[in-house]
């Protein structure tokens, strides 16, 4: 029997969960497979609930926490290096998705593992800022030519970027979503409306409608399902902090028909109303029906949505998952290229995935 008890947990946020200790092994792995165990240690302390979970489940959320702590200290050293390194660049860096929530102390923030930082630069500077990153110790370790060709023409990031002594990983976008991309973004657009950070001249982040497009395009559009539920609860985070202001939904929705995201933003609220039961002002609920696909796509969104936005996990698996996830893998490419890019480039990386390149492979 599937069972995704670990939505559930937001859905009742103020509701103390009570799990066998059986349960919560499942609730564990599938926090794990989430990567959201960070974060379902922080909500336990933030509601006071540590001292009431059983000793063995505890160890985990509490070993978590160490980890919170340690690459949060971590991030910040990150954050100050890549300042160090494109402070004589003379172009505003904008930290992107989990680095921005981290900079601007946004309620995302708690609760968050890091795999990489994401900067967004004007396209005219990548040269200059990859070479600053580059005498800094950010080498890129893309050899194969299709690879570094398929970045820098029909991405919207070059290739990622690891340091030679910390391993840390930087993303450099130009732009939120490939220019290749039904949903294209002409990054200028974005750029005319950051805000600054405290306490730095160089950083910026986006706006709080970009903000709010940014996660959600870039949960339906990546293909990133297995991460799926946590861009979910960062995404309601950020709208319950940025409705704060009192005219954010009608600049997120104005926004979104400036930028042609309108899609994956219904997605996005669609799924946090199915899934927390978050939903937007009374007011605004003709506008949200404004947003979305005709009927037959949009049902069939929902279906695979559905199966597709839980924990990757066993315990969360139907005799369909496997096949929803598959079809919105294809539907991610289909989106960020077309056809005729999408279908050779997929072969070649099933290829290569089968017959690895030898020289690539040698440590």
């Amino acid at each position: 029997m599937t069972q995704d008890l670990l939505s559930r947990i937001w859905a009742h946020e103020n509701s103390q969960p009570l799990f066998t200790l059986r349960e919560w092994e499942v609730v564990l792995g599938q926090a794990r497979q989430a990567r959201l165990l960070g974060r379902l240690a922080q909500h336990h302390v933030d509601h006071g609930w540590m001292s009431h979970v059983p000793e063995q489940p505890k160890l985990y959320l509490e070993g978590a926490l160490r980890l919170l702590d340690r690459q949060h200290y971590e991030v910040q050293w990150e954050v100050n290096c890549i300042e160090r390194a494109l402070e004589r660049v003379s172009c505003p860096v904008v930290m992107l998705k989990g680095a921005a929530y981290f900079v601007a102390a946004l309620p995302p923030r708690l609760g968050r593992l890091f795999s990489d930082v994401d900067i967004m630069v004007p396209q005219t500077f990548l040269p200059q800022v990859e070479g600053a990153l580059f005498r800094a110790g950010w080498l890129s370790n893309e050899q194969d030519a299709y690879n570094q060709r398929y970045y820098r023409v029909w991405m919207h990031e070059i290739p990622p970027l690891k340091h030679v002594q910390r391993q840390t990983v930087i993303d450099v976008h130009h732009t939120i979503t490939p220019p290749t991309s039904r949903f294209k973004v002409d990054g200028r657009m974005l750029l005319e409306k950051i805000q600054s950070v405290a306490g730095s001249e160089l950083l910026f982040v986006l706006s709080p409608a970009d903000m709010v497009l940014h996660s959600a395009v870039h949960l339906f559009q990546e293909g990133e399902f297995e991460r799926g539920l946590r861009d979910l609860l960062d995404l309601k985070d950020l709208l319950q902090h940025f409705s704060r202001q009192s005219d954010f939904w009608l600049s997120l929705f104005d926004r979104a028909d400036q930028l042609g995201l309108q899609i994956p933003l219904f997605h996005a609220l669609f799924h946090i109303q199915r899934l927390f039961s978050y939903a937007a002002p009374e007011k605004f609920q003709k506008r949200i029906a404004h947003l979305a696909p005709p009927a037959p796509a949009r049902v069939v969104m929902a279906w695979l949505l559905e199966l597709a936005l839980r924990p990757a996990h066993p315990s969360c698996n139907t005799r369909w998952t496997g096949l929803a996830r598959w079809l919105l893998y294809v539907r991610s490419h289909a989106l960020r290229m077309p056809m005729h890019l999408a279908i050779p480039h997929l072969i070649r990386k099933a290829w290569m995935q089968r017959f690895p390149n030898p020289k690539e492979t040698q440590p």
